[in-house]
């Protein structure tokens, strides 16, 4: 009998020794390409995302992504996620050329909210780096905007969901209260943000409640980490007249990987 065990344990790890030795063997899941990401996309497109500034696509009610990401188990991408009525959407991609990130890393700095506050991105018309968050802070809920909650230790597993409110205190917009669920899996985490309360620009309303949706998917992928955002909301004409939505949201991808990036151990 305990030779028939050492047997089976000499078994064990001999196919170990195999699998963890022999090029292209893994018993562990593999980083898929940027190409198995995105099959949609062109070489222009993956081009730009490799680039500072990204890749930025600007659509309207009747257009469609270009990208769309395949994204894994039951985490769902698509236009019809931003809301019945989005009169716009921008979409946007960062491949950040930074190896040896895994989902759990990506989890954690996502935790870090209060990490946000002071991270500065570049005012053309200041001619300077200013705050885009002067604040962020984790709040109980949309109806408790005043009880203010620390960020918790970092986790040691990836739940599959999550729900946390925070409030941003925007240099445009002042405060701004967001619903931030997470979906993981363990191939990348998709984080979705919704407006639980209006958002205004001085005394003029840009957007009501709940008609704001970003879904920003983030993979650790075999050229780097691939952060892609799908956002879409209700305004009138009036406001994306004068409001410049994608440069807006450009700004604000910069400011998100910069925090990402730090957060990350």
């Amino acid at each position: 009998m305990k030779a028939k065990i050492r047997h089976i344990r000499f078994s064990v790890v001999f196919f170990l020794v195999i699998c963890l030795t022999i090029p292209g063997v893994s018993l562990f899941s593999q980083s898929r390409s940027v190409t198995a990401l995105f099959p949609r996309s062109s070489t222009e497109q993956l081009g730009e995302a490799l680039l500072p500034k990204g890749y930025l696509y600007y659509g309207t009610r009747k257009e469609s992504p270009t990208l769309l990401p395949e994204t894994p188990g039951t985490i769902f991408i698509s236009k019809a996620s931003l809301g019945p009525n989005p009169g716009f959407f921008v979409e946007a991609l960062r491949i950040v050329p930074r190896k040896n990130i895994n989902p759990l890393s990506v989890y954690q700095a996502l935790e870090k909210i209060q990490g946000l506050k002071g991270k500065t991105y570049h005012s053309v018309t200041r001619n300077r780096d200013i705050p885009l968050f002067e604040d962020a802070v984790r709040i109980e809920g949309p109806k408790k905007t005043r009880v203010f909650l620390p960020d918790p230790p970092p986790a040691q597993t990836l739940p599959p969901e999550e729900t946390m409110y925070v409030r941003l205190t925007d240099a445009n917009f002042g405060h701004c209260y967001y619903e931030i669920s997470l979906k993981t899996s363990q191939e990348g985490i998709l984080c979705k943000i919704i407006n639980v309360k209006s958002l205004t620009f001085g005394p003029i309303p840009v957007m009501k409640e709940k008609t704001f949706t970003a879904l920003l998917y983030i993979e650790p992928i075999q050229e780097g980490l691939a952060v892609y955002c799908l956002a879409g909301a209700e305004v009138s004409d009036f406001i994306a007249k004068y409001v410049d939505i994608s440069s807006a949201l450009n700004k604000r991808m910069d400011v998100f990987v910069s925090w990402l990036l730090d957060g990350i151990n």
